[in-house]
């Protein structure tokens, strides 16, 4: 199928209004004869309660019709044998008739009466012309509009003096059809609503009419977005949505979804109820309100579970679909270990994102950021952090002599700006020992409640009333060339719920901390470090 929206298309998208013109005897050159068949008993809409069902069978249809679009050609060839006798009795501005009755006015559009229906070999079809119309239209104008048009008025005639053309659509397709043609004259619409609107660019896509198909887009994202309309948008046929002038409509309706169901834990249940389309657009979002991007995980394979209950299903949505949308870099190394396990995904899959994660994860800080730049690396934007509830962290263990770990946390300078005046932020969770800690940066007030300074702290996640006596060292650097620079460090006994730490771990005032004298934060990202031991 051409491309409407090819600079090579004829279509003049210009403001004219030839409305005056349209199915005007005085302003025509050729007459256009519609046969209309009736539907599929299958795909008929009225049945339909909601929406949801109404777009289930729209989609149904579309993709009929799209096995049916070679078949205006062939109808439209095929008329000037097999119909052209039934139309000699139409006003025709070459025929030597009656001067008086070329005069008259003629009706706006008229009927005929069903007539058979053939193929392009001429043989009858078990399908029947339900009803026809026929309309005076203008070539210049439709071919000006439509590279269909221009194609059929241009060649489509094997006769130069022939003056008839014949359309063969379902009766699903006449509003819109009848919307679109008018719209080729006018500029304009008179359906409002969304089923409406989304039938007439689905014929302005047929008939290749680019300016028809960005009006509707528009019109449709100007409207009120729902989940319902939204999904129909997003599970429009795969040749709508790669239309350039549909992508600005889906782009809105990804868009709404993302900002509706951004908490995924709120929306659990809802969000799980979705369709393939509309997770797709919820987890492909920047600015999913997650505690962790093992969480964005977890739901993934939880959806997965639910709707696809054979493995090899699952499997092929997961490593086709999903799993592209899955931010690997910044999950936890905990949950790493178990994608590695995971049945739901292919073994050689796994391995190859968790590699990729963990050498991401791995890497220094410049070259991480290279890769974040780097569209063809980030492709789905897989190596962009989401604006986490729980900062990514990386953390190297130790086992012997003592259980150890050393974590590093680092925090941009517009990260830490947006703390104050009292803000904070919460690491990811990570663990020593088998117990659960995390790290949270401050701006509070200094222990004398006279300035704002930053804080830094360890805490415990509650689980029981185990203790634990932990040796700990903060420290910090601007820079990832320098060396840290010890701040505090202590011995800390840990009950459940616990914290230690420092209201100003600088010894400096906020205003001194984040600006451009700081000794620690001049102007890019704060490097922190904490040094865990168990002491036995």
């Amino acid at each position: 199928m051409r491309d409407s929206n090819s600079n090579s298309d004829p279509a003049d998208d210009g403001p004219s209004d030839f409305g005056f013109a349209f199915n005007d005897i005085n302003f025509s050159d050729r007459l256009l004869r519609i046969e209309i068949v009736s539907d599929p008993i299958e795909d008929s809409a009225n049945n339909c309660a909601n929406l949801s069902d109404w777009t289930t069978n729209r989609k149904r249809r579309r993709q009929d019709i799209i096995k049916k679009e070679n078949a205006v050609d062939i109808a439209i060839g095929f008329a000037e044998e097999q119909v052209l006798n039934q139309l000699d009795h139409l006003p025709d501005d070459d025929d030597d008739g009656d001067t008086e009755s070329q005069d008259e006015e003629p009706a706006a559009m008229y009927e005929e009466s069903p007539s058979d229906d053939y193929d392009s070999n001429g043989a009858m079809q078990c399908s029947t012309i339900i009803r026809v119309k026929t309309l005076h239209i203008s070539s210049p104008i439709l071919a000006a509009r439509s590279p269909f048009f221009y194609k059929l008025f241009s060649n489509g005639m094997k006769e130069s003096d022939q003056r008839h053309a014949i359309l063969r659509i379902n009766a699903s397709e006449e509003a819109a059809l009848m919307e679109l043609l008018s719209f080729m004259y006018n500029n304009q619409l008179t359906v409002t609503t969304p089923r409406e609107l989304l039938d007439v660019l689905m014929a302005a896509n047929k008939f290749e009419v680019a300016s028809c198909m960005r009006y509707c887009s528009q019109l449709l994202r100007n409207l009120p977005m729902t989940p319902e309309s939204a999904l129909s948008y997003l599970e429009l046929p795969s040749y709508l949505l790669m239309a350039e002038a549909v992508k600005p409509l889906t782009v809105a309706a990804k868009q709404f979804l993302a900002g509706r169901f951004k908490d995924i834990t709120k929306f659990h249940d809802e969000v799980l109820q979705l369709p393939l389309a509309g997770v797709e657009a919820i987890i492909s979002s920047d600015d999913l309100q997650v505690a962790s991007e093992d969480i964005v995980y977890d739901f993934v394979l939880k959806w997965a579970r639910a709707q696809c209950p054979k493995l090899e299903d699952r499997r092929q949505i997961l490593g086709a679909r999903l799993a592209k949308y899955i931010r690997f870099p910044y999950m936890s190394c905990r949950k790493l270990k178990k994608v590695m396990t995971c049945p739901d995904f292919d073994p050689e899959f796994a391995q190859k994102v968790v590699i990729e994660a963990l050498f991401f994860k791995a890497d220094a800080l410049h070259k991480q950021r290279a890769y974040i730049n780097d569209e063809n690396s980030n492709l789905n934007r897989r190596f962009t952090e989401r604006a986490y509830k729980y900062w990514p962290i990386k953390v190297v263990e130790f086992t012997q002599p003592r259980p150890q770990c050393v974590v590093y946390l680092d925090l941009k300078h517009g990260e830490c700006a947006r703390l104050f005046p009292l803000g904070r932020v919460y690491s990811q969770a990570f663990h020593l020992n088998g117990q659960g800690f995390f790290l949270s940066a401050h701006c509070n007030m200094d222990p004398q409640n006279s300035f704002h300074c930053f804080g830094l702290f360890l805490g415990m996640q509650e689980k029981g009333s185990v203790s634990f006596v932990v040796d700990y060292e903060f420290s910090a650097r601007s820079k990832p060339v320098e060396e840290f620079i010890s701040k505090y460090k202590g011995t800390y006994v840990f009950t459940g719920g616990k914290a230690v730490g420092y209201r100003n771990l600088f010894g400096i005032p906020w205003t001194t901390f984040i600006g451009e004298d700081s000794v620690f934060f001049i102007n890019g990202i704060l490097h922190l470090k904490a040094e865990l031991t168990i002491r036995h």
